[in-house]
């Protein structure tokens, strides 16, 4: 599985059209590029090409909602 670290999460922001949109969660890296709640890279005030695992405790969901998303990588800080 590949290996993201934050530089190369940050290529995946949802800023470059065409390009795949990622995010960092818990140390898997999860894709959103299909999914509608991440709009040009955006879910709410959180952006992609970023690690999330900390702002799950602002959000009104739990960390199961990635079970919905595909795991394309590992991220290392």
């Amino acid at each position: 599985m590949k290996k993201f670290n934050e530089d190369q999460l940050k290529e995946f922001d949802g800023s470059t059209p065409g390009k795949p949109i990622y995010f960092a969660y818990n140390g898997k890296v999860y894709d959103a590029t299909d999914n509608p709640l991440f709009v040009d890279g955006m879910h709410f005030e959180h952006f992609a090409g970023t690690d999330l695992t900390d702002d799950i405790d602002d959000a009104p969901h739990d960390g199961n909602v990635m079970d919905e998303l595909d795991v394309v990588g590992e991220y290392e800080a």
